[in-house]
């Protein structure tokens, strides 16, 4: 069933009774029955193609509901499982979440700390129980400065890169540690390198430099830096949502968001869920039109 997909837990099954389990699997049929019909529902209209989040709210719904810090990350990420779930469920076939700023250094170190280990202790259980990797055939990036984590959750980052390189469904992006501007400074750096090995290259083949030097392009175009941006081979998003009413983008994916429809719905990110992302897609159809008009025209002004 969908929720056993998202957490599974033995000891909870034991401990209810025949007519408990009955009772659930009734309502997560109907509610399956009942979400297939929306989807086909909204499946008429334009659906996107990719969606970002920037999850937001993790720490003040910790401290709203007098809890841990740790347990607000910890239910968000349920409910980014969840998330993936319903995404694939409606035909999303990218999806990008903002996990972790390079700006969130700053914060205090027993807090970064406490991050870094949820994040190896979340990563290592997706290795370990692949139920949600394995319905969605999903390949997992992880999009960032990852020299700049530490070495047990960079190492399993890497491991399950890896171990989901071949699947070819829908395609998980996680921006950790990650800004934007540090990705455009990657890029530029990269594309450099390039131009650089380039040039040797074409040296050491020719003893005409005059030559050499003609051979390769001097200007540097937009396409040459999508080459080396870390979403290169993946559309820009559609849809960028920002939970708990913020409207900054924070330094998320600037480079790729130029026609994106930015929402910022009130729920904290824990607190978001399937009615918040159909009503998100409903924002997405209305507005649709106006993106693709403003699309068309940029394509002109070229």
């Amino acid at each position: 069933m969908f929720a056993s997909l998202i957490s599974h837990d033995p000891k909870m099954l034991n401990e209810k009774k025949p007519d408990e389990i009955i009772a659930t699997g009734v309502l997560e049929s109907l509610q399956n029955f009942l979400r297939k019909c929306v989807i086909a529902v909204l499946s008429y209209g334009p659906m996107p193609k990719h969606v970002a989040f920037i999850m937001d709210g993790n720490r003040r719904y910790a401290k709203s509901r007098s809890i841990k810090e740790g347990t607000g990350h910890r239910v968000g990420f349920s409910a980014l499982m969840a998330s993936l779930l319903y995404c694939y469920e409606m035909g999303v076939k990218y999806i990008t979440v903002y996990a972790f700023s390079i700006d969130n250094f700053k914060r205090d170190p027993t807090e970064v700390q406490t991050l870094m280990e949820l994040m190896e202790e979340k990563i290592n259980e997706l290795l370990e129980n692949k139920n949600v990797i394995n319905k969605v055939n999903c390949k997992i990036n992880f999009w960032g400065n990852l020299d700049m984590l530490t070495e047990p959750v960079r190492v399993a980052a890497q491991k399950l890169m890896a171990s989901t390189a071949q699947n070819t469904g829908l395609v998980f992006s996680v921006c950790m540690p990650y800004n934007s501007t540090s990705e455009i400074a990657n890029a530029v750096n990269e594309l450099c390198k390039e131009r650089k090995d380039m040039i040797q290259g074409q040296h050491a083949g020719s003893c005409n430099s005059q030559t050499a030097n003609g051979g390769t392009r001097s200007d540097i175009s937009v396409a040459d830096l999508d080459r080396h941006m870390y979403t290169a081979g993946c559309p820009d998003p559609d849809i960028v949502i920002r939970t708990s009413g913020e409207t900054r983008l924070s330094n998320f994916l600037l480079w790729q968001t130029t026609f994106s429809h930015l929402q910022n719905p009130d729920p904290l990110w824990p607190e978001f869920s399937w009615r918040h992302l159909v009503w998100a897609i409903l924002q997405y159809q209305r507005v649709y039109p106006y993106i693709e008009q403003n699309k068309t025209l940029a394509k002109k002004q070229l």
